[in-house]
């Protein structure tokens, strides 16, 4: 079956919803939006007074052309501003969000984010993602921990596992002995997402291979301990990862492991 469109038309029928629809269980719109236009720094507009705004891209489908089109959102005096940026022909979302961040930074749309001299991050993208850092209540923790309690699981928030250890995780499941960590991937050095910096290289190159380090020690403790660890890496699809923790839950609590049992480390 022929999905992309020919001659300015999609063929016969009108576009497969996954080329424009954001599907359930996806990361969040903020993350969807800085991963298509590679980087949250990209995704500036000016706003005409020194200021900037960040922006999105919506995707519309127009059901009598068959057409996906692309526009560049922002809010400006709490009020929303809205540009055309192009129409878009892929079979996915993703791709069509791409092409429409591209066309938008090649029609000077789009503003560039400088840093201010006191900052120490290596780029503006370091820098956003430095700022957004918190300790606890980051956006994919609160969106775990909602997916987990509709499922009917219920757990303790940024508690420590064991008294002993000076270390919190973000979810405990006290009494089957389970700590889960959600990592953000810049301070945690994710394999996938996370690249060494340019500026203050040797600062930053220690301080992000201490947290590994930390990671790792943490885990051991907490496995010498009778606990499981589970880790989620922000990026990951949350909804899976949820459907995963409960089965692990599930299966671990018919094998009869719960405080006071033994618990083999994972």
């Amino acid at each position: 079956m022929q999905e992309q469109r020919a001659g300015g038309h999609w063929k016969e029928q009108l576009p497969p919803e996954r080329a424009y629809k954001r599907r359930a269980g996806a990361v969040a719109p903020a993350v969807e939006q800085d991963r298509a236009a590679g980087g949250r720094a990209r995704r500036n507009v000016a706003l005409g007074d020194g200021r900037l705004a960040r922006a999105s891209i919506s995707l519309r489908l127009y059901r009598r052309t068959r057409r996906i089109r692309a526009y560049l959102r922002w809010s400006k005096d709490g009020k929303t501003q809205e540009s055309y940026v192009c129409e878009v022909e892929h079979a996915f979302r993703g791709e069509n969000l791409a092409e429409a961040w591209q066309r938008a930074r090649d029609r000077g749309l789009l503003a560039v984010e400088t840093l201010p001299l006191e900052s120490t991050a290596s780029s503006p993208g370091v820098r956003a993602a430095m700022r957004a850092n918190r300790g606890k209540d980051t956006g994919p923790e609160l969106a775990l921990r909602k997916l987990l309690y509709q499922r009917g699981l219920r757990y303790r928030v940024n508690a420590r596992p064991l008294v002993e250890i000076r270390r919190k995780a973000d979810l405990v499941f006290p009494g089957d002995r389970i700590a889960v960590f959600v990592d953000g991937c810049f301070w945690h050095g994710c394999p996938d997402h996370y690249r060494p910096a340019v500026k203050n290289a040797d600062f930053w190159r220690e301080k992000i291979d201490g947290n590994r380090a930390r990671d790792a020690e943490t885990n051991e403790k907490l496995l010498a301990a009778g606990w499981r660890v589970i880790r989620v890496w922000e990026h990951e699809d949350l909804t899976r990862a949820a459907d995963e923790i409960e089965q692990q839950l599930r299966r671990w609590r018919a094998a009869g492991v719960r405080r006071g049992a033994t618990a083999a480390g994972r």
